[in-house]
């Protein structure tokens, strides 16, 4: 099979999708590798080291989609790259559909296959391929948080650990999973003062058994969570139902209760945000203000941190990109239940029913899909 990994073109993305060690690996297994000229610059990769890998270069983005069977990403295809993709293709990368339907159209029209990182699973219950991401975005989300609330940038010009006598910032955030955890520790660990809410009983006990010296935990309840925000100086949204839009737990006439520069830092913006005044930005513009309350939305946050992302990503895709690649997409999903959740498209059709329930498609059964 032929591998192509082009440059990402969403603004201020600075990952790729495929590092020379593994196009070193997909090589050894006896597979053919095209790299974009430059894709691998943002994360400190040289095209000179994927050819040492063993990689072949080309000029542009048009010669890897028109040559690859199997497109290796990190995010979604932007509007020029859906027209490149054709029938028979493969797409592996970060999709997001739920929020976005002009490009769950544009990948049915193609006729590719298109299997999403974000909804692959493994046997615990968990999402192998979004966990990396979702580490970094929470280990970022109180350092950007921290920028945002200095005065400067709009924000109540309030310090994180705050200072012999003032106490520190108030943080609340809203899901204990893998993004949540992580924003709390790194919160905790600059001295804020944190609370993290879920309705997950299980999850809020594991929370008060390995960090309950560090941080405080809450039923998510409306009340709970209301009172919570009010008194906040920063809330990090960390929800997720997987492929789904996120739910808007903090509505518009909410920010009238919070402090007035409070800062909101929605990290389920890829999946269309969870504060209802929430869209998304950049890191080029990666801040407004909306009812006196200062948000940040980006939706790609990692991609600030590109190389430690890379690396992380990279690691979690590159045993499912073998496997793809080695077998074949029907083959590999067959042998592997966990990859088969990560179908999104085929062929057409809408595969994964969270997409199709928030954009009102049809959805046809991924497992009928691969016996077809």
């Amino acid at each position: 099979m032929k591998l192509g990994c082009p440059t990402e073109i969403k603004p201020q993305e600075f990952r790729v999708g495929m590092t020379p060690g593994a196009a070193q690996e997909a090589v050894a297994h006896g597979h053919d590798v095209v790299i974009q000229s430059g894709a691998g610059t943002g994360a400190g990769f040289s095209d000179d080291d994927y050819r040492a890998a063993g990689a072949v270069i080309l000029d542009s983005a048009a010669e890897i989609f028109a040559s690859a069977d199997m497109i290796v990403k990190v995010k979604e295809p932007q509007a020029g790259e859906r027209k490149m993709l054709r029938e028979g293709q493969l797409l592996f990368t970060y999709l997001h559909l739920a929020p976005d339907p002009d490009q769950t159209r544009d990948l049915m029209d193609s006729g590719c296959t298109a299997i999403a990182y974000e909804t692959v699973t493994d046997a615990h219950g968990g999402l192998p391929l979004l966990a990396p991401m979702s580490e970094v975005a929470g280990r970022l989300a109180p350092q950007v948080g921290a920028w945002t609330l200095q005065k400067a940038n709009g924000g109540r010009g309030v310090l994180m650990g705050g200072v012999p006598g003032v106490g520190p910032a108030k943080v609340a955030v809203i899901g204990g999973g893998v993004v949540g955890t992580h924003a709390a520790r790194i919160a905790a660990g600059m001295g804020a003062d944190v609370t993290v809410l879920d309705r997950s009983l299980p999850r809020l006990k594991y929370l008060d058994d390995v960090f309950g010296r560090d941080f405080r935990n809450r039923y998510a309840t409306a009340a709970n969570t209301a009172e919570l925000v009010a008194e906040a100086d920063m809330v990090i949204g960390a929800v997720l139902i997987p492929g789904a839009a996120a739910p808007k737990l903090i509505s518009r006439a909410q920010l009238a209760d919070m402090k007035p520069g409070a800062a909101l830092v929605d990290v389920a913006i890829d999946q269309g945000g969870c504060f209802e005044t929430s869209r998304a930005t950049t890191h080029a513009d990666p801040i407004y203000e909306v009812d006196g309350i200062m948000h940040y939305c980006v939706a790609n946050m990692p991609g600030a941190v590109a190389r430690t992302s890379t690396l992380a990503l990279g690691n979690a895709t590159l045993p499912f990109l073998l496997a793809l690649a080695d077998k074949g997409w029907k083959q590999a999903c067959q042998d592997d239940p966990h990859l088969l959740n990560g179908l999104n498209v085929h062929a057409g059709q809408l595969t994964y029913y969270a997409v199709g329930k928030a954009l009102g498609l049809d959805v046809v059964s991924p497992q009928l899909v691969v016996k077809s």
